[in-house]
């Protein structure tokens, strides 16, 4: 063989193994995944485990932060309808906002999985996984309830208004304190949108307003936290505050006794099971065993700290 045909023959060989190489990429599958935002550490922990389910699962993944835009977040479905992604897994920002970029998901043939953000108004979803945030929110009530035997005032920060969470957890907390609000009084109720900064607002607006509660009962760990430091600038440090989420932030004000409590919802088993979910109808059209699959939230104290999530990742 002459120089010429064993380049020839090289390249042939070399065209043959990217071809080989390509095809097998072709192969793999690829499913979208996507939160609300980045901004917030519950959604950057949930896009973490959607990303190490998605390797175990021998899948690409392509990830979608929705910046706290329903806009953003349409786009990012859209675009990867474009791009023939096998599978979508995603916690809509706004379920009703999100909810006919999903429904065309839908149409297209891609199986949707959502987690934590359920979507009730389109048909054809292949799953729903999340917690149950109405139970959630009861538990949360009923510790304060179980701290308060003799009745309290309470404060009550709520998520952000159309996000299913922020809905069903403030349904879980009247459900219990509605038929005891002769003795458990909510003095104080605001949106603080789930961000920190804002309730550190809100709730200096309401202890102006009001004067110290008994309790701030909050829809999720940064509402808490920022209710902690609006508290602890007036030296209320016997406040007790009520968080959700169980961040690792949170567990350590927990344990350091700055919180009251915080309620656990598995987000992290919830992402791996919508991974599996998903790439398992997108291999062989394998339906879920349940269509609906609801994790049970429970409150950590100091006493039961060992069974939260994300309790390694404290320091």
């Amino acid at each position: 063989m002459n120089r010429r045909e064993f380049l020839m023959t090289s390249v042939a060989a070399g065209a043959m193994m990217l071809a080989a190489r390509s095809a097998f990429a072709a192969d793999k599958l690829t499913i979208l995944g996507s939160v609300p935002s980045l901004g917030f550490p519950f959604f950057v922990h949930m896009l973490n485990e959607i990303k190490a389910e998605a390797q175990a699962q021998g899948v690409n993944l392509t990830e979608s932060d929705g910046q706290n835009s329903a806009t953003k977040q349409t786009a990012d479905i859209e675009a990867a309808l474009v791009q023939k992604v096998n599978a979508i897994v995603i916690s809509p920002l706004d379920v009703n906002a999100l909810a006919p970029a999903i429904e065309e998901a839908v149409k297209a043939g891609v199986p949707v999985v959502t987690i934590d953000r359920r979507v009730d108004g389109v048909q054809g979803i292949l799953a729903h996984v999340g917690a149950d945030n109405v139970k959630g929110g009861e538990a949360e009530a009923q510790a304060v309830v179980a701290a308060f035997p003799n009745g309290a005032k309470l404060f009550h920060l709520q998520g952000q208004p159309g996000a299913g969470p922020a809905i069903d957890r403030n349904k879980g907390v009247h459900n219990v304190l509605d038929p005891l609000k002769d003795k458990y009084q909510i003095i104080y109720e605001q949106t603080a949108n789930f961000a920190r900064a804002e309730a550190l607002t809100v709730t200096e607006a309401g202890l102006a307003a009001n004067g110290k509660p008994d309790a701030i009962i909050c829809a999720n760990d940064d509402m808490a936290l920022g209710a902690l430091e609006a508290c602890a600038a007036r030296n209320f440090s016997d406040v007790k505050i009520y968080g959700f989420d169980a961040l690792p932030e949170a567990l350590v004000a927990v344990r350091d006794g700055k919180l009251a409590g915080t309620v656990e919802q598995f987000p992290g088993k919830q992402s791996r099971t919508a991974v599996q979910i998903a790439v398992s109808y997108a291999k062989d059209k394998t339906e879920p065993k349940e269509k609906l699959v609801l994790l049970t939230p429970i409150v950590i104290g100091k006493d039961n700290l060992d069974k939260a999530e994300r309790l390694n990742e404290t320091k």
